[in-house]
């Protein structure tokens, strides 16, 4: 077994920063108490969820009562969309979003179909970029609100968030943004983003699994989606996770503080790993060549399957992803490839390696000395 493994999926998680845990615990021992409780015990839980709104309000440039934490990203991205289309039923039923939105955001709008809403899907090109335009050409008199992600998880395009919003507020149309992938990476002030709505998971920034935030512009009426209790000013019932909602609060704060010192060291990292691996043949860079995550690096190679890159990474300790999904015993191709027009051969052969702010030379190095020979062991094997 290989002594430590080098962990190259962040886009998938990332491990709790120990900071962030030691502000936790806490919540989980003396300080246990309901938020909804009167008593001093409840009344400090309160506090603490108050101070982490306060946190999250600054880092978003808005008012501590338009966030609402919820149970993770895809919840707040399912609060978003279908609060904001029960809500608005009386004005229309039309949604925009892209293909290659992450399933969070596109089975939520299939879900949305079933009771007579109906989508609009605007194409990306061949780096995964939404068009703006095209997104006002989809508006209709019916339009209730456009969803589009601010950075994917998959390629780790960005798309051009603010000129999209620019395009919505002056139709006024309300405006969604995932902004899952970006979070900890990219500016989330969302008077610049011109954002109505924006969706957040804290552990995607080193904070906890099982935490979510959703900014909510005042004036924007959603539907809640979980009844019971008031709590989240009626938004989102259920006993407050006190101790996520802190370590959230505390991991969005502190991976903006590291940013200055994180984003060059890692993008370096990351443009020595694009340029080792294209160097390997049949090899190609998939997402925007510039305008992409500072630590996000994925690629296609032909002749190979990505899980048997994956498997043979993963036998000498590397902890990479691969873009398929494993559907009902078979293996389909990322869809974000499909819809960039990557052929559907080429799509199988998918590799996505995410640095993270604990990755080093020596594991860039490590990559780019065992790569090689995996793909052309298993092109041997074909």
């Amino acid at each position: 077994m290989p002594e430590r493994t080098i962990y190259l999926d962040h886009a998938a998680t990332t491990s709790l920063d120990r900071r962030v845990l030691d502000t936790m615990l806490p919540y989980f021992t003396t300080e246990y108490g309901n938020a909804s409780s009167i008593y001093t015990l409840g009344r400090h839980a309160m506090q603490a969820i108050d101070s982490a709104r306060e946190q999250v309000a600054e880092i978003l440039n808005c008012r501590p009562t338009e966030v609402t934490f919820t149970g993770g990203g895809s919840e707040s991205d399912n609060l978003a969309i279908k609060g904001m289309a029960f809500a608005s039923q009386k004005k229309g039923n039309h949604l925009i979003t892209s293909p290659i939105e992450h399933h969070a955001v596109l089975h939520t709008c299939q879900y949305l179909e079933r009771f007579g809403f109906k989508t609009t899907y605007v194409p990306v090109d061949m780096f995964g970029r939404v068009e703006p335009d095209d997104i006002g050409r989809a508006i209709t008199d019916q339009t209730i609100l456009v969803s589009i992600m601010y950075a994917n998880n998959e390629i780790g395009t960005i798309e051009p968030i603010a000129e999209i919003g620019r395009i919505c507020r002056a139709r006024k149309i309300p405006f969604h943004i995932d902004a899952v992938q970006a979070g900890g990476s990219l500016p989330l002030d969302v008077i610049e983003l011109n954002a109505d709505l924006l969706s957040l998971s804290a552990h995607k920034f080193y904070g906890p699994k099982g935490v979510g935030i959703l900014y909510t512009r005042q004036g924007m009426r959603i539907l809640p989606q979980l009844q019971g209790g008031s709590q989240e000013r009626g938004k989102r019932a259920g006993t407050e996770n006190v101790a996520g909602i802190v370590g959230a609060a505390t991991a969005l704060r502190l991976a903006y503080e590291d940013l200055p010192e994180v984003r060059p060291r890692v993008s370096a990292l990351r443009d020595r790993l694009i340029a080792g691996v294209l160097s390997i043949p049949g090899s190609q860079l998939t997402g925007h060549p510039t305008e992409r995550l500072f630590n996000s690096a994925s690629f296609v190679f032909e002749g190979v399957e990505g899980e048997s890159i994956l498997l043979n990474l993963d036998m000498l300790g590397i902890a990479a992803s691969t873009g398929s999904a494993c559907t009902s015993g078979s293996v389909d191709p990322s869809h974000v490839l499909l819809a960039m027009h990557v052929p559907v051969e080429l799509a199988h052969g998918s590799l996505r390696l995410t640095l993270g702010k604990d990755n080093t030379g020596e594991d860039v190095d490590t990559v780019l000395a065992v790569l090689p020979g995996i793909i052309e062991k298993l092109r041997q094997l074909r």
